[in-house]
């Protein structure tokens, strides 16, 4: 591989652990720099050349690649500012430029990744006595593990998680949730929810619905451990962008206002 003489992969791989097989998490080192501390809910660029080969079971590209082109997209940190590495979870396009090249790493390749966590997507908004309701499909779930790994159980408010997903497979982090349900009875709550159980190997006894169902059950209090309103309850949205905007209507039809910079609200999504 003839990379450009500035090529800019300033990291390493330290760990590859497949999910499933269109879903990895990535631990990534940084070579030779120090990444700062960061609050938890931020994301990082990753990045790879064109002539990076790309993973044998992925689909044509729909775009084709320039081999001396730096590919660059944003990945939500799944880790914590003390970890040692930065942890991601990433899930497969097949046709796409940049996780096909991904997904052929294995530990001691190089990537590159930004040297400065971004964005606004945090708890700092929220007062540390209000509820807090992460929701999440598939790999929308990596920034409130880096909540969880950080400080959010020290928040007096409840958070409980709603993940959804295709597959039980699919559902990322899955034991570690169940974990911390164990260690945190009263102060936090995973909802896992798939939508393909006739796909399961082993049969599947959780919830089937979409998202927006779960939410309009009138039983939804007692699946997530409180009633949320929007003066106790804040509601955190990220993943596949449908389900965002399904759910910001059912929040503004029960008088959930959208978070800005200008007029605070209620409702905060992650839409890249």
């Amino acid at each position: 591989m003839n990379l450009p003489e500035n090529h800019k992969l300033n990291s390493l791989v330290a760990q590859v652990i497949p999910v499933s097989p269109s879903m990895k998490i990535f631990r990534i080192k940084p070579d030779g720099w120090e990444l700062p501390e960061f609050e938890a809910g931020k994301f990082l660029v990753l990045g790879l050349y064109g002539q990076h080969p790309r993973v044998d079971y992925a689909q044509p590209e729909f775009k084709a690649s320039d081999d001396d082109k730096l590919i660059r997209r944003a990945y939500s940190i799944a880790s914590s500012s003390k970890d040692g590495f930065v942890e991601f979870f990433i899930s497969l396009v097949e046709t796409g430029q940049l996780t096909p090249r991904l997904f052929n790493l294995k530990a001691g390749d190089q990537v590159f990744m930004s040297q400065k966590p971004t964005g606004m997507f945090t708890l700092d908004k929220i007062a540390p006595d209000q509820n807090v309701v992460l929701i999440a499909t598939g790999t929308g779930v990596a920034p409130y593990m880096s909540m969880l790994r950080s400080d959010a159980l020290s928040r007096q408010g409840k958070i409980a998680i709603i993940h959804g997903a295709s597959i039980s497979m699919d559902l990322g982090y899955h034991s570690d949730m169940e974990l911390l349900e164990r260690l945190f009875p009263h102060k936090f709550v995973y909802y896992p929810t798939i939508t393909d159980p006739e796909k399961e190997i082993v049969e599947w006894h959780g919830d089937t619905r979409f998202i927006g169902d779960i939410w309009k059950d009138p039983k939804l209090s007692e699946f997530i451990g409180f009633e949320p309103k929007a003066d106790s309850t804040h509601i955190m949205l990220c993943g596949n962008p449908n389900m965002i905007t399904g759910m910001k209507e059912l929040l503004k039809e029960e008088g959930f206002k959208e978070h800005t910079k200008r007029e605070p609200g209620q409702i905060h999504a992650e839409e890249f």
